[in-house]
């Protein structure tokens, strides 16, 4: 019997430290506070970033157009020429024997000719006079006229020989920066083999060539059509670029060029820009990346950047979804324009971003609305029906 007793008691004793316990436990901590914004469709600047290669504006292949020996390259490498300067002198005295030859073919041709007409002069008052024969006057006319042809191929020799004796002092053929030489003095080049003796490339302005996948132009034309998107002036595109280190070049270009034919080993459509170069940063095969300024887009969504985050996956966001639970959301960012990235994928109008309070929101907990009225307290009267 006292053992019952003592076995009832401690349980009753253990029932009432358990309610105890129940009744001292302190109450869950209330949601986080956060800070959101709304959603809601904007004009964004729509800017289509692609990579590029830089090219010289205009390129000129110095080559040989005579046989001969490099006697001296006048120019130096790496600078600066102008239309017509001198670069390379082959050595000319085979070309000027065979110029001075042909001369004296010219010459000779021509003294012919004139003996030929003068004999046409004597011969044409004889012939009304019967005193020679119309065949010996036809003869002398026919002579004549081979004179004449005669000289007018002595003279194209000689302009042919002169031609090639002037090609013996190699000038460039367009102003801009020429480079290393490519034969040495002393070296055989060919007319025939059109050797290649240095090059000359204009670089200010300068060209960046870059592509764009048809799909996407595509769909920027429907858009565009359909009046989603406001397009800019298409003779005056404006085009920005950023270096290899990311650095921003400072003049701005233009789209100067836009195929109508679509590449089909990749799919994409070759467009050109042309930038300013005073300074010569751009050179000739210098990767870069091109922002052509595509037009406006009416429907555009843009978060703040502190409310972005970036991870190996990508850009997320915090949005709020229904019970006011937090969730992670993926999007697709492209450029950012001031303070805000433009999202073009993730997001709709209406989707409630959280900004402030991140660090303490949990993706899948319940978070409060700054600002947003908490739910009213159950009161006693309305937690137990009233008694009569």
């Amino acid at each position: 019997m006292f053992a019952s007793l003592k076995i009832g008691a401690s349980a009753t004793l253990i029932a009432l430290t358990l309610v105890g316990c129940a009744q001292d436990a302190p109450p869950a901590p209330p949601p986080p506070e956060v800070e959101v914004v709304t959603i809601r469709p904007t004009a964004v600047a729509l800017v289509v970033e692609l990579p590029g290669r830089v090219a010289a504006i205009r390129t000129a292949e110095v080559r040989a157009r005579v046989d001969g020996i490099v006697e001296r390259r006048v120019y130096e490498e790496g600078t600066d020429v102008r239309a017509g300067q001198l670069l390379f002198r082959i050595d000319p005295r085979e070309r000027r024997a065979d110029y001075e030859a042909a001369q004296a073919t010219l010459r000779r041709s021509e003294a012919t000719a004139r003996n030929a007409a003068q004999v046409v002069a004597r011969y044409q008052p004889l012939v009304g006079q019967q005193a020679i024969s119309k065949q010996e006057y036809d003869a002398a006319v026919a002579e004549q006229r081979s004179g004449q042809a005669d000289v007018a191929n002595a003279r194209a020799q000689a302009d042919r020989a002169r031609l090639t004796l002037n090609y013996t002092n190699v000038v460039a053929p367009i102003s801009g920066r020429v480079g290393r030489a490519e034969v040495t003095e002393g070296a055989l080049v060919s007319a025939s083999g059109a050797t290649l003796l240095t090059r000359i490339e204009q670089l200010d302005p300068i060209y960046v060539n870059f592509s764009q996948s048809s799909s996407d132009l595509l769909k920027l034309r429907q858009d565009i059509a359909a009046g989603r998107i406001k397009a800019q002036n298409l003779n005056r595109v404006r085009v920005t670029l950023a270096l290899e280190d990311g650095t921003p070049y400072q003049p701005v270009g233009h789209l100067d060029f836009l195929d109508m034919a679509v590449d089909e080993s990749t799919g994409t459509v070759s467009l050109r820009a042309e930038f300013p170069n005073p300074n010569r940063y751009l050179l000739p095969g210098q990767f870069v990346r091109a922002k052509v300024q595509g037009g406006t887009d009416n429907r555009g969504i843009t978060v703040p950047q502190r409310a972005v985050q970036i991870g190996p996956k990508g850009a997320n966001v915090l949005v709020i979804g229904q019970n006011s639970i937090a969730t992670v959301r993926q999007i697709r960012v492209g450029e950012l324009q001031g303070g805000n990235w433009v999202v073009t994928d993730g997001l709709k109008a209406g989707d409630r971003v959280i900004v402030n309070g991140l660090q303490m929101a949990r993706p899948g907990a319940p978070v409060r609305i700054a600002g947003a009225r908490p739910p009213a307290a159950a009161t006693p009267a309305a937690a137990a029906p009233a008694q009569r």
